[in-house]
């Protein structure tokens, strides 16, 4: 069975929507063809209030697609050289996103990304099959005893509180 994940599964919050991504198919189409990855890592960015977040600068031109509404494209570059694919989540007005840092055979953000050819062209649009970018439920059911918390990577200067946040979804 394989389903395409619509607006309702991203409508819940970012710590909600993150460790069931764990499981789930990325799949990219190009050129005709489809390459489809199982999501093994996630991390969830939650509101204005979450120090970790770009949202919580509030409203600008690179953070409007986090305001809703979800199942959108959130993709952005870091160090001028790597693209993050994020998928916004929750209700319209409030910023959130998933960052999708790992899939099967393919660790790290960044190298996801170039691998499959995902740059900023894809901010903004819609996850779904006419993007060429969608998420998929393909019947894989994690076991929740698989699946790691851990603190963000890389947000120390979001200050104690927010730097420890076990928004990290691994699977194990």
């Amino acid at each position: 069975m394989r389903k395409v994940l619509g607006k309702a599964f991203f409508r819940r919050s970012a710590p909600e929507v993150a460790p069931d991504l764990i499981g789930k198919y990325l799949v990219r189409e190009m050129n005709g063809a489809q390459e489809a990855y199982m999501i093994t890592e996630t991390e969830a960015y939650e509101g204005l209030d979450d120090r970790a977040s770009h949202a919580s600068r509030g409203r600008t031109k690179r953070t409007e697609v986090m305001f809703g509404p979800a199942g959108h494209w959130y993709v952005y570059l870091i160090y001028g050289m790597y693209q993050m694919l994020n998928v916004v989540t929750g209700d319209d007005g409030h910023p959130s996103a998933v960052l999708i840092r790992a899939v099967e055979g393919i660790d790290g953000p960044g190298r996801l990304t170039k691998r499959l050819s995902i740059t900023r062209d894809f901010n903004t649009k819609k996850v779904s099959k006419v993007t060429g970018l969608w998420i998929e439920d393909r019947g894989v059911r994690i076991d929740p005893t698989h699946i790691k918390k851990t603190a963000r990577i890389g947000v120390e200067n979001a200050g104690p509180v927010w730097a420890k946040k076990e928004w990290r979804f691994v699977y194990i």
